[in-house]
């Protein structure tokens, strides 16, 4: 059941009572924007998420039957640097569990966390993202108001890069461990390759799924506070068609 939802600068918002209903909307929301993009074209191009904020909205996204996944190239948003190419944690392997081995997508490209020369890489995924421009986005929001690793103290509204080496704060590692991604903040990276923020607003489509208690201030931040990289996901309020998918919990401030 719906209940908050409201529109603040350009960004839409909607907040419902579980995690799974909200999950399910936005996977909804979702399929249909994909049928409405490739009825126009040959093949779309999405980029995704990796994080357990993401799980309902995955799961419902791999349980539908209507979307043709042979039609789209997949591409994520950001990845530690120096992680094993098996590890857990890795944002790759994290959707190929989730999502891009449990459908028929036409491409996955993978950001490569073992990378010997990360600027390199970010080259190299910057100009596949060019080659392939990206028509819908699936996302989050950090604790600290970051879209994919784009944390307050490397955001920038205006970057030249598509694809940039970060360091990562510590509100953020610390997140990995709330997420129980890992045990201690000692085994969290502190460098990572991430899509920048003029990268991750310009697909024609936005959708952002945020639940938890833990993301309540990022949330209210995001719609109440001033839009700047203070708060990078502020940076939705000036996308033309962004939507904010919320539960109960990181709606409670609003």
């Amino acid at each position: 059941m719906i209940i908050k939802q409201g529109k603040v600068d350009k960004l839409r918002y909607v907040a419902l009572d579980t995690r799974a209903e909200m999950g399910a909307l936005a996977a909804k929301d979702i399929s249909e924007e994909i049928s409405r993009q490739l009825a126009a074209k040959s093949e779309i191009n999405m980029i995704f998420a990796a994080a357990p904020s993401q799980n309902d909205v995955l799961a419902s996204l791999v349980a539908g039957k209507d979307i043709e996944w042979e039609r789209i190239n997949a591409f994520h948003m950001d990845e530690y640097i120096g992680l094993p190419a098996d590890a857990p944690q890795g944002f790759g392997n994290f959707l190929k569990n989730a999502i891009f081995d449990k459908v028929p997508f036409k491409s996955v490209n993978l950001i490569d966390s073992t990378a010997s020369d990360p600027e390199a890489e970010c080259e190299r995924y910057a100009a596949l993202l060019a080659a392939h421009k990206c028509d819908i986005i699936v996302m989050g929001i950090g604790e600290n108001g970051h879209i994919a690793f784009n944390d307050p103290h490397v955001a920038d509204f205006r970057d030249k890069k598509a694809v940039k080496v970060v360091s990562l704060d510590d509100i953020c590692r610390r997140q990995q461990v709330n997420d129980g991604c890992f045990e201690r903040i000692e085994e969290v990276p502190r460098y990572a390759l991430t899509l920048t923020i003029p990268t991750l607003v310009a697909p024609e489509a936005a959708f952002c799924i945020v639940p938890a208690k833990t993301k309540a201030w990022a949330v209210d931040r995001t719609l109440n506070g001033e839009i700047g990289e203070e708060c990078p996901a502020t940076a939705l309020r000036l996308h033309g068609n962004a939507r904010l998918y919320l539960d109960a919990d990181s709606s409670s401030l609003l």
